[in-house]
């Protein structure tokens, strides 16, 4: 039989693989030709009256905007993408990526910039191409708008006088005075052209669909990208008011000043956003659906914990430890006694404490409680967790997380008398849906089980020490030659982390 790690390696490949730029869209997106071509986006319908455009901005729109091409055909008239540098050149070396790149006479424009995930010359060009695209549009055209994570700084454009160096030492200054990214994003998008709604503003008359794979937790359309298509929920007020907390009113470059002052001071109705429809095509929990379909396929009692997992990676990897005990209480029938129920205390504890949007862990545990032990468990969940940095090492949130279950699982094991966790055959992992974590290029996130802290101290690798470094990507290299080290390589499409755990008794 398959081993529960090829198991969770096939889950998180097959949620990978829904929200791959491709298959992603061809779900999606259909174009209906005849007299009357129509584009049908998960089944809501579009005329295409006269000329078909596309822009589009973010880390996973190379692939998008290939797929799109091949859908729309000729009716596609012209379109502009801004990438992240690099990322055509990384995509020829890949296997398998070919679906990823734009055909050799593409009616799309690729301009590569944001080195370094930050906004330059060259993103700021891309930018004011598609402002030019945007602003020529009549009611008759319609405008297809693809958007995925890392759009923000891929498309800066400061209202004029404002320079691209003036915006960006504000927001330096603001960050190094405390502001929160919150805080941050509402200065940017209030003096950005396209960010808060600006591009669907310019864009009018014309049609504009918005396609979004979306990046951050609960898909908010304003916040992902900086919401170029999406009404802004804040105003020129607002802005003012956070320069004011922070001490920045009379220290303002001119030109924010101008632009500040000229505008009305009281927030400005909000416009009719009704020639703009924005679906999101992609997003974790359309990835966790999947992996769900495939573990009860495979014969687990799947459930779905949450899309929206966040905190601190340690909290988050106590939070996983306790329901991995859980499960294996429930397993060994211990499950409604004391110890259960301290398990269960300690776990609505903490999911409070985490603050995890729309989770309800009491009926979460409920279900838990349905499973029988005749067939092996899968728990899923997804979102993105946070480290605290304290050390120098390598190694991303998703390694650093399989390494902290594995160390809480080791402990768990060597405390509990008789331990039900000692009966079960566990595996837990932890992956970046883009195929990165952090700053290591090589991996997507890491494999552990209980017996990893004991396999490693006979390698001399002490679990603790590389902990307290964050140097999780170091650890994982060394231990059993890399042997758990979950690693795909650049996927071309980003939906946050995945976490899968495998139990079977």
């Amino acid at each position: 039989s398959m081993s529960l790690r090829e198991h969770a390696l096939s889950l998180f490949r097959s949620a990978v693989g829904t929200v791959q730029p491709a298959p992603m869209l061809k779900r999606a997106v259909k174009l209906q030709g005849g007299r009357c071509p129509q584009l049908l986006v998960k089944g809501q319908a579009f005329p295409v009256k006269r000329d078909l455009y596309l822009v589009g901005f973010g880390k996973a729109v190379l692939g998008m905007a290939a797929a799109a091409e091949e859908i729309l055909g000729d009716h596609l008239v012209r379109g502009i993408i801004n990438v992240p540098l690099g990322i055509q050149e990384s995509l020829q070396q890949k296997k398998g990526a070919m679906e990823m790149l734009l055909k050799p006479h593409s009616k799309i424009q690729v301009i590569e910039g944001a080195k370094n995930n930050l906004p330059d010359p060259e993103a700021l060009k891309g930018a004011v191409a598609i402002q030019e695209l945007a602003e020529g549009l009549t009611a008759d055209d319609l405008l297809l708008v693809l958007i995925s994570g890392g759009g923000s700084a891929l498309l800066p454009a400061p209202i004029p006088p404002i320079l691209l160096e003036e915006k960006e030492k504000l927001t330096k200054m603001l960050a190094s005075r405390g502001a929160a990214i919150q805080e941050l994003n509402i200065v940017r998008k209030t003096l950005s052209l396209l960010k808060g709604g600006g591009l669907a503003r310019l864009a009018y008359p014309a049609q504009v669909v918005s396609l979004i794979l979306s990046d951050v937790i609960g898909d908010p359309l304003d916040i992902i990208a900086s919401g170029p298509t999406a009404a802004s929920s804040h105003s020129v007020q607002d802005c003012l008011q956070i320069l004011t907390r922070y001490n920045l009113l009379h220290n303002l470059p001119k030109s924010v000043a101008t632009v500040l002052s000229g505008s009305p001071s009281k927030p400005t109705a909000p416009e009719d956003y009704s020639h703009v429809c924005n679906i999101i095509i992609g997003s974790n929990t359309l990835a966790l659906d999947e992996a769900k379909r495939q573990a009860e396929g495979l014969g687990y009692a799947t459930l779905v914990l949450s899309a929206a997992m966040r905190g601190e990676v340690g909290r988050a990897a106590t939070l996983y430890c306790q329901l991995i005990r859980l499960v294996c209480l429930g397993f060994a029938g211990l499950g409604e006694g004391p110890l259960g129920e301290e398990v269960r205390g300690n776990l609505l504890q903490l999911a409070a404490e985490l603050e995890i949007p729309g989770l309800n862990l009491a009926e979460f545990l409920q279900a838990l409680r349905g499973l029988g032990p005749d067939r092996p468990v899968c728990i899923l969940a997804g979102g993105e967790t946070t480290v605290r940095l304290q050390g120098t090492g390598k190694g991303g949130r998703n390694q650093e997380l399989a390494l902290r279950v594995g160390l809480g699982l080791h402990r768990a094991r060597a405390t509990e008398t008789s331990s039900p966790l000692g009966r079960c055959e566990i595996v837990f992992l932890s992956g970046g849906t883009d195929g990165q974590d952090g700053p290591t290029e090589a991996a997507a996130g890491a494999f552990c089980s209980p017996e990893l802290v004991g396999e490693a101290l006979q390698e001399g690798l002490d679990v603790e020490a590389f902990l307290s470094n964050n140097d999780s990507y170091t650890f994982f290299s060394q231990f059993q030659g890399g042997h758990h080290l979950l690693v795909t390589g650049l996927t071309g499409t980003n939906v946050m982390d995945i976490q899968a755990i495998l139990i079977r008794a």
